[in-house]
């Protein structure tokens, strides 16, 4: 036996009583039950992880908020981080109904979608719901003007949304390799592809734990394996 064999069970030894926490040991205490803290997604409780996560990222890209906006179902966020920049904001639904609406379109069928038209796109958090969601890549790249930039999220870790489930469908979670070949054959290479979260904010995002009620340090510390939400700016050619 060599002495490298001979300290292989010295090693794993080590390894067992040195891992924090130890197997067996973790204490996973207002996390160990049946239903979520919220499933409200954190809204009940303040600003749910993912709107965190996408509230950095607009405001990382709010220059492109500018001129002509469209958003889908409200303006909050072109209002929020367009500001003066905005010349005229308008609003997609896909259905009638919406008081805030000024564009009945659906970007899945096509139906409705005009072409050339807006100067930037805010579409967050709504392609998980579009099961033709290669078909709403392209209707979002023929709204928009040439030069004209779309500023996209989706989910990657989330639960579902039960509402739109039971309404139209919930039919997607992603990730930055996914999003990339949606959008490359359509726009070409994006401007950005990123992902927001790590292991803790996907605990605590699951669990309906608000923003506030977390380290926004780790908040803020990415790693790629666990993508709570993943954010694209993809511009049209001229």
């Amino acid at each position: 036996m060599t002495l490298f064999q001979s300290l292989r069970p010295l090693k794993r030894w080590i390894i067992r009583r040195t891992r924090r926490p130890r197997p067996g040991s973790v204490d996973f205490g207002d996390l160990r039950r049946w239903d979520p803290i919220s499933r409200d997604w954190g809204f009940d409780r303040g600003t749910p992880v993912d709107r965190f996560y996408i509230e950095s990222f607009l405001g990382a890209w709010d220059k492109f908020i500018t001129g002509h906006v469209l958003e889908i179902a409200d303006n909050a966020y072109t209002r929020r981080f367009g500001g003066d920049r905005v010349i005229r904001s308008d609003v997609l639904h896909p259905f009638s109904g919406n008081p805030r609406a000024t564009l009945v379109a659906d970007l899945g069928t096509g139906d409705g979608i005009v072409s050339d038209r807006f100067d930037c796109i805010i579409c967050t958090q709504t392609l998980q719901f579009i099961f033709p969601v290669q078909k709403a890549v392209e209707s979002l790249h023929q709204l928009l003007k040439p030069g004209g930039v779309l500023l996209a999220t989706v989910p990657g870790i989330s639960q579902i949304s039960r509402e739109d489930m039971e309404l139209t469908g919930d039919f997607w979670r992603f990730t930055t390799e996914s999003i990339t070949r949606l959008i490359t054959p359509v726009f070409g290479q994006a401007d950005a592809v990123e992902a927001y979260g790590n292991v803790y904010a996907a605990t605590a995002f699951l669990h309906g734990v608000a923003a506030e009620e977390l380290d926004s340090t780790a908040l803020n510390y990415r790693d790629s394996q666990f993508q709570v939400v993943i954010a694209a700016v993809a511009r049209k050619s001229v």
